[in-house]
């Protein structure tokens, strides 16, 4: 190809990938759902977008090591202390039996239907095993099940990536020293690549641990220094026995998110963004590489393939995964109604499928294509139905606000009393023990860890957090917390005004647009109103208020909270719920 081919396809696929991404969030849809058709279409109208021409040979290194950096970031949300309580039983049974069942029924379903080897109907069933965050999480977003069907599934979605990864590579292995002659070569060679990707993996996290904990680095500088690592050691790995660097990648993310005495950060915003840089490039350039003519002998056989695990065995393993356990039968079912497959299965499909194809694995140049139906058909088939049957199992969550309220002021715990009065699901957080210890004698929530960790990304998914109120005594922390929360948070974040006269760092200059409630009530005024005698109360909205009554908030009946902001006055309306600051 000229040069000027290689730009006009390097810049479509960028082009392509942050435009799909940026439409399917319009859409409130699975990025998949758009980066898929999008990369299949422009490969087969152009010859411009075909990474394998732009690249040649350095295509299937570049989508090691980019997939390498996917699971690193994937481990680092293994943080098994985090996975407490009931639900860790039904979880890892998701875990272990759907691994299981859904190797051992898919694979032995391709061998007849797809006309592949055992070698290669083993390592697709084994890609298909792997769903994610980032499909499920969007969904669950969408539909809005219960705290506990949330919690299962964002748990097991997350986890399902590092390990399935860790299982596919060894696979992959596995079937190569399989096609090597002679049994204890073969097994030789498998146990040599495990060893060398477990041994690079806990390596490279130690020195990571060592660097992190010892060296005070930047936030910048802390992300480059843990992405060099992951994609040298991957590299290194990679150059001893192919594809080992997966193995020692997600490794490295597991071991970092379980060490103790290291706290990395709860927000890591470059790598956030290269990392989804990286998923919407490697889609485009995979599905391009998937042409009409490939998919030509395995589109009917791989929708009957996804048949068999939607229809057969996902209920099966939601069905003997919470056996014997306190989940209700239509939550069964719904567990039972959500396994889309995402990132990870595409990513590992185009890496494992060339180089067992390279190595003569009968039907092993069907396990890209295949794969590639089965993630489209599981997605829109998920996407599609999920909401319906959520709501005809009734097991939709009540579409009510969840506040998140920062502060464990007295006056802020009676705010949180009201809220919860007004029929809200109120969460609390307070960094100070004396104040949790008051949040939690007036029986209310108290969210788990350190705030960023709860408000944030997957935190807040598993939450359910819809609006964060900061209340703390502290100005400048309620200022930097709503700059920081404004960026990741998709509900409104909202604090206190400081006082008129503050000698603030950062709260006077912050900005009024998330203020709370009306200009005189700063926060030293509401506390001296409240060491005055005054209380937060509710009442119906039966008429204006009183004197001496300052509306906080309206509750509507369906349970959206509207917060008073400065110069924002919500109408209230005969049944809605209001949450007011009364005189002594």
């Amino acid at each position: 190809m000229s040069a000027d081919q290689v730009y006009v396809g390097l810049g479509l696929i960028a082009v392509l990938a942050v435009g799909s991404q940026l439409l399917a969030s319009r859409l409130r849809v699975p990025a998949l759902l758009v980066l898929l058709p999008a990369g299949f279409t422009a490969g087969a109208l152009t010859d411009n977008v075909d990474p394998q021409r732009l690249l040649g040979s350095s295509f299937s290194p570049l989508v090691s090591l980019a997939v390498a950096v996917i699971l690193y970031d994937a481990g680092l949300g293994l943080d098994l202390r985090r996975l407490k309580g009931h639900n860790r039983r039904v979880v890892i049974r998701l875990l272990w039996l759907g691994a299981l069942l859904t190797v051992v029924s898919a694979a032995l379903f391709a061998v007849p239907v797809l006309d592949m080897s055992a070698q290669a109907a083993v390592m697709l069933a084994t890609i298909l095993v792997v769903s994610g965050p980032t499909v499920v999480g969007p969904l669950l977003a969408f539909v809005r099940p219960t705290e506990r069907l949330q919690r299962i599934l964002v748990w097991e979605g997350s986890l399902i990536d590092p390990v399935g990864g860790i299982l596919g590579a060894l696979v992959f292995h596995g079937v190569l020293a399989g096609s090597r002659p002679g049994f204890g070569s073969g097994f030789g060679h498998f146990l040599a690549s495990a060893a060398l990707g477990l041994g690079a993996g806990a390596a490279g996290a130690g020195v990571l641990w060592l660097v992190l904990g010892r060296v005070r680095l930047s936030e910048e500088l802390a992300t480059s220094v843990q992405l060099a690592a992951v994609i040298g050691v991957a590299a290194a790995c990679d150059a001893l026995r192919d594809d080992t660097g997966l193995i020692s990648a997600v490794v490295m993310g597991m071991a970092l998110a379980n060490l103790p005495g290291l706290e990395l950060p709860t927000r890591r915003p470059f790598f956030e963004t290269l990392v989804s840089l990286i998923i919407g490039l490697l889609f485009v350039s995979i599905s391009a590489t998937v042409t009409p003519e490939s998919l030509r002998h395995v589109v009917l056989p791989s929708l009957a393939l996804t048949a068999l695990l939607v229809l057969v065995t996902r209920p099966l393993i939601a069905h003997l995964a919470a056996a014997r356990t306190d989940v209700p039968a239509r939550e069964r079912w719904f567990i039972g109604w959500m396994a889309p497959r995402g990132i990870v299965a595409a990513a590992t499909a185009s890496t494992f499928s060339a180089e067992l194809a390279a190595h003569h694995i009968a039907g092993a140049e069907r396990i890209l294509p295949a794969t590639f139906v089965v993630i489209v058909a599981t997605v829109m088939l998920y996407g599609l139905t999920a909401f319906p049957v959520a709501r005809r199992l009734g097991v939709l969550r009540p579409s009510r606000s969840r506040p998140l309220l920062v502060g464990g002021a007295p006056w802020a715990v009676d705010l949180a009393r009201a809220l919860s009065a007004a029929g809200l699901d109120v969460l609390m957080w307070a960094g100070a023990g004396e104040e949790r210890a008051r949040i939690e004698a007036a029986g209310l929530e108290l969210a788990p860890g350190e705030l960023m960790a709860s408000a944030e990304g997957f935190g807040a998914v598993l939450e359910g957090i819809t609006d964060v109120l900061l209340l703390t005594g502290e100005d400048d922390f309620n200022a930097l917390a709503s700059l920081k929360l404004r960026e990741s948070v998709e509900g409104t974040v909202r604090r206190l005004a400081p006082s008129a006269a503050s000698e603030g760092v950062v709260a006077p200059y912050a900005g009024g647009e998330s203020l709370l409630f009306d200009a005189i009530l700063t926060r030293p005024e509401i506390v001296r109103r409240y060491e005055a005698g005054a209380r937060v109360v509710t009442r119906t909205a039966d008429g204006p208020p009183a004197d001496g009554e300052q509306v906080l908030f309206v509750v509507r009946p369906e349970g959206r909270l509207v917060p008073v902001t400065d110069g924002v006055h919500p109408e209230a309306v005969p049944g809605d719920t209001l949450v007011l600051l009364t005189e002594a």
